[in-house]
Parts: C-alpha cells; sequence; structure tokens
C-alpha cells in the first residue's frame, strides 16, 4: 500500500472532463496519469471487468468525436498519443474504476474526481437557479429603457422645434459707431 499522499489539483481535473454525446465525460489518457498509471494497464484492467462498465459508464469514441476533442484541446504531437481511439468515463464510470484498479492510489484519485463532479453538479445548479433571475433582471432593464426613451422624447416634445435666432449680447462696431455719432471704421485692406 502506498503511503503517501495524493494531491490533485481540482483544476487539473476540471481542465480533464469534456462533454462528449451530451455527458461529462474523462478520457482513458487523463484517467490514467491521475493514477500514475499507463494507458494500457488502464485499458487491460477495464477489458478484464467490461461487465461493470456499461454504455452510460463508458464509451468508446469515434474517430469523428475524437478529432473534435483534439482540435478543441490543440493539436496533439505525432507519436505521443495512442493511436487507438481512446475510451471516454462518465462519473459512474470514473467511480468504478476504484474498484477495478486495487491500489490506494486509485481510491484517493477516485475521492478526488468524485469530489470535482459533484462541485460541477452544483455549480450547474447555481447557475440553473441564475437563469430565471437574470431573465427577470433584462426584463426590468428592458422595460426601464423603454420609459427612459419615452420620457426623452416627452421632453423633446415639449422643447421648440426650431430654435430662434437670439441676436448676440453686446454692441458690434457698426451699430457703436451710428450710436456714439462717428463713422464705422472700414476693414483694412
Amino acid at each position: 500500500m502506498e503511503g503517501r499522499s495524493v494531491r490533485i489539483s481540482v483544476e487539473r481535473v476540471e481542465r480533464s472532463i469534456f462533454l462528449v454525446r451530451g455527458q461529462k465525460v474523462m478520457l482513458d489518457r487523463d484517467l490514467a496519469a491521475l493514477y500514475g498509471i499507463e494507458t494500457k494497464q488502464r485499458k487491460r484492467a477495464v477489458r478484464r471487468n467490461l461487465a461493470r462498465f456499461p454504455a452510460d459508464f463508458m464509451l468508446q469514441m469515434s474517430s469523428e468525436e475524437y478529432d473534435g476533442l483534439r482540435r478543441q484541446t490543440g493539436t496533439l504531437k505525432r507519436g505521443e498519443h495512442s493511436k487507438y481511439l481512446p475510451m471516454a468515463f462518465t462519473e459512474q464510470g470514473v467511480a468504478m474504476l476504484s474498484s477495478v484498479l486495487h491500489s490506494d492510489r486509485a481510491i484517493r484519485v477516485n475521492i478526488a474526481i468524485m469530489r470535482v463532479f459533484v462541485r460541477l453538479r452544483e455549480i450547474m445548479a447555481t447557475h440553473k437557479e441564475l437563469a430565471p433571475n437574470l431573465g427577470e433582471l433584462e426584463t426590468r432593464i428592458r422595460d426601464h429603457d423603454e420609459k427612459i426613451v419615452a420620457i426623452f422624447e416627452a421632453i423633446r416634445r415639449l422643447l421648440p422645434s426650431a430654435e430662434r435666432t437670439r441676436r448676440k449680447i453686446g454692441f458690434e462696431e457698426k451699430e457703436r459707431a451710428v450710436r456714439y455719432g462717428r463713422k464705422a471704421k472700414r476693414p483694412l485692406g
């Protein structure tokens, strides 16, 4: 048994969860890395226990799904990744892995992963609760915007439509000259 404590970054687990066929899944290679084993060891253990992994626990990805996932996560380097299509495990499949992989590390890793899945569910539930509130706020803001526009339109209607031309305050040079009996200065030419 391993005596060391396993520290798994929540962010690392979250980055390893993808949406495939409408389900949140983790790929076999990411799980193997978390468990500290080779992917082929984990695949071998799963194949020996296929009865524990029904279709809603584990998916064999199609090449189209995998190519789409590869485009989302960035280009994979040649020779660095498996040439076989990965298996994708749902939350229940990840939980079942602890019974197939017999090590303390596998148990601790599964506990950490389950906590992340629970946290994601809680976040999703919170977002679902907030969605109706956001819709209500949008409606209120839209109503306020319409009312403010109506107020500005009413104010504009109350203002005179054409501004009167006002005379400037003060004297112009011609007026000054006439008023004081002098001739107006001519501009220099």
